[in-house]
């Protein structure tokens, strides 16, 4: 799908989605730049896999929360391989909590890499997409910025502030060959069984779903592979739901 010599920069790629999307544009011939905040192990297993498909990958690792961290990474990628090409902002945090029980300190956190790191490596990569006259961002979004979510109060603040920044980008940087789009992912299956839902909400998860299942990271994926390809040149200010046709 995509021209051979690109390079991908995917926050959050040690596991799941962000995972199967370094995968799946390292079997499409990126480069890839596997970004990760703390599993080092877990980010370095996805280059070995990389590698496999036959592309070049390196792991930076490095908190996306934190704006200096945000240059480095980006420009270690830059360094490694001349620019990044596609700009794929994976990493988020969800936590639960009650709103009136989270503390100032926890509202920072949850929007600097859930909102913040968007905008900090967007404005990293950018000078060079901007140099080739070529470039594409994908940010991820998710059901949160749709609907809200009781409990997630700062995830659904960042995810819309995420389809904003998103919409805002995709006006400016459109003119100069660069596309930005969001994924909103409904219910994916992690990559490892999780023991923090039960069955009982587990099953009402997917009663929402007419297709009757949770989602895969690969399904995810593979519309981050056609946004970053040159066949979806022209889509631009664009959220795909990859959601199964979950009520939003």
């Amino acid at each position: 799908m995509a021209a051979a010599k690109k390079t991908a920069l995917i926050t959050g790629a040690g596991r799941n989605i962000g995972r199967a999307c370094a995968l799946g544009l390292a079997a499409d011939g990126y480069n890839v730049v596997i970004n990760g905040s703390s599993n080092k192990a877990a980010c370095e297993a996805v280059a070995k896999e990389a590698k496999k498909l036959g592309a070049k990958a390196i792991v930076v690792m490095g908190d996306v929360g934190n704006p200096q961290e945000c240059k480095r990474i980006a420009d270690e990628a830059i360094k490694a391989f001349g620019s990044v090409d596609a700009l794929l902002n994976n990493a988020a945090l969800r936590p639960n909590k009650p709103f009136l029980e989270i503390s100032e300190a926890e509202w920072r956190r949850i929007i600097s890499v859930d909102l913040d790191a968007a905008v900090w490596l967007a404005r990293a990569c950018l000078p060079t997409m901007v140099k080739k006259g070529w470039g594409r961002i994908v940010n991820f979004t998710g059901m949160n910025a749709i609907h809200g979510h009781a409990g997630r109060t700062p995830v659904s603040v960042a995810k819309h502030g995420v389809w904003g920044l998103t919409k805002a980008l995709a006006m400016e940087f459109g003119p100069k060959g660069i596309t930005t789009n969001a994924i909103s992912p409904g219910p994916i299956a992690p990559d490892v069984a999780e023991n923090n839902a039960s069955a009982q909400a587990r099953a009402q998860t997917i009663g929402r779903v007419p297709l009757g299942r949770m989602g895969t990271p690969v399904e995810v994926a593979a519309a981050a592979r056609l946004l970053v390809s040159d066949a979806g040149a022209y889509i631009n200010g664009q959220m795909i739901q990859v959601n199964g046709g979950a009520e939003t």
